[in-house]
């Protein structure tokens, strides 16, 4: 059976989700960052359609494809992740994987000393906001469209 399409159910539900983004897009964090931080909670998530999104939104923010393809193994992948990136990719995993211990004080008091108490409250805003897109994504089975300028 096809699932209804949340908005036009219930009316007001983008809405919502986008001051959460609006507030995300005018914080301090820059948008590269912010797509790395989208991209791996999707893949964290399995929402095909916003690793597709947010994919093409990191490329048009200049992210490099190299850095997208190796984001589901940014722990082993040596320097192409700066420290900074690092610990936004830690940060999103430990929040998104909430479950298995959430934001540990380690990854937090790293993030404040790295990042400062603005850039990390807009990092936890970020992961916030795309795991709940994410769950729209994933629980009204949303797919991504075939791109004919990729294929």
């Amino acid at each position: 059976m096809k699932r209804f399409h949340l908005d036009k159910t219930l009316p007001g539900t983008y809405d919502a989700m986008d001051a959460l983004d609006t507030l995300v897009a005018a914080s301090p964090l820059e948008a590269p960052s912010r797509e790395l931080i989208r991209v791996r909670t999707s893949q964290i998530n399995g929402c095909s359609y916003c690793v597709d999104a947010h994919s093409h939104d990191a490329l048009a923010a200049g992210e490099k494809i190299q850095r997208l393809l190796l984001l589901s193994a940014w722990k082993e992948s040596g320097q192409i992740f700066n420290v900074s990136e690092r610990i936004l990719l830690k940060m999103t995993e430990e929040i998104t994987l909430i479950a298995e211990g959430g934001l540990s004080d380690e990854t937090y008091n790293t993030a404040i000393e790295l990042l400062g108490p603005q850039k990390t409250a807009a990092a936890i805003m970020t992961i916030i906001a795309m795991n709940a897109w994410n769950r729209i994504g994933v629980g009204t089975r949303m797919h991504p469209s075939v791109r004919k300028e990729l294929l």
